[in-house]
């Protein structure tokens, strides 16, 4: 931001450059070196925290590994009762790339909401899970949200929500819940590659493959849409600057094969490294 306050997004650039009219290549494109949060094994890397339920109590095995795949699953829950629960990684990140590949599968749990049809998402800059409440329904975070397609209907996904924050966009503090993305719809039971660069507090962009579909500045603690909280973390106007990775569980069965994560901290303020690493990351080359 310069001395007038008028934002000038160095990921912004980035993508336009890379992905844009004319694609910009290094002449020694950097090596890559993706985290594997999922390890395909197991979740041992994770911590689950499932609404009315204390922080590691998995409830029906609700989040589980099979056939190389983490699956949410409902068959242990006869209603699912607003038990809203999410899978942490182990550790907070601040600057970095993160990559999820999803589907939706079969059918909702009884007793879902309407709206949670075919509904998950990635949680960034998330609240530390043991400062959670057990009551707590979502963790103070950014919701990079996930929707499947009803058949029908168009349905964009990577969209934003804002469980407990607040967001910049062309330069106003956004305050409603939801945006939709400007993504396609995906409909049935395929595989979607999601993208998210995440810049500390600065910026943070959407991504379906390498096509932006939503970008957004500046987030921080704020606005309703989480409770209960404890009024000691949640201390709105604070900006977010970093936080853990969370994917949720909310009523409807989703897979994941990827979560796999390019630290950019170390080069945050190396535009030039910046780009290269997040465009070989994203194209191989």
């Amino acid at each position: 931001m310069n001395r007038k306050g008028f934002y000038i997004p160095v990921a912004t650039l980035l993508l336009l450059t890379v992905f844009g009219f004319t694609a910009w290549k290094s002449d020694q494109p950097a090596k890559t070196k993706w985290i594997q949060l999922f390890n395909g094994k197991d979740i041992k890397d994770w911590s689950v925290k499932i609404r009315t339920h204390d922080l590691d109590d998995n409830f029906a095995n609700t989040f589980r590994v099979e056939d190389g795949l983490m699956k949410v699953r409902y068959d242990g829950y006869t209603a699912f009762d607003r038990q809203y629960g999410h899978i942490f990684y182990k550790k907070p990140f601040s600057y970095y790339l993160l990559q999820v590949e999803y589907r939706f599968v079969g059918e909702q749990c009884p007793g879902g909401e309407g709206w949670a049809l075919r509904n998950s998402g990635a949680m960034l800059h998330s609240q530390d899970p043991k400062t959670m409440l057990k009551d707590q329904d979502f963790p103070i975070s950014i919701e990079a949200q996930f929707l499947g397609g009803n058949g029908k209907d168009p349905r964009t996904t990577c969209n934003l929500c804002t469980p407990g924050t607040n967001v910049v966009l062309a330069d106003t503090l956004f305050t409603p819940h939801c945006i939709n993305s400007k993504s396609q719809t995906y409909h049935g039971e395929q595989w979607v590659t999601a993208n998210f660069i995440v810049l500390g507090d600065e910026e943070v962009h959407h991504m379906v493959g390498t096509d932006t579909v939503f970008s957004y500045f500046k987030p921080q603690i704020g606005g309703g849409n989480v409770s209960p909280v404890d009024p000691a973390v949640k201390i709105d106007g604070m900006l977010l600057k970093e936080g853990y990775i969370s994917l949720q569980s909310e009523s409807h069965p989703i897979d994941f094969r990827k979560v796999a994560l390019v630290d950019l901290s170390k080069i945050k303020d190396d535009p030039k490294k910046l780009k290269s690493t997040v465009q070989q990351a994203l194209t191989g080359n």
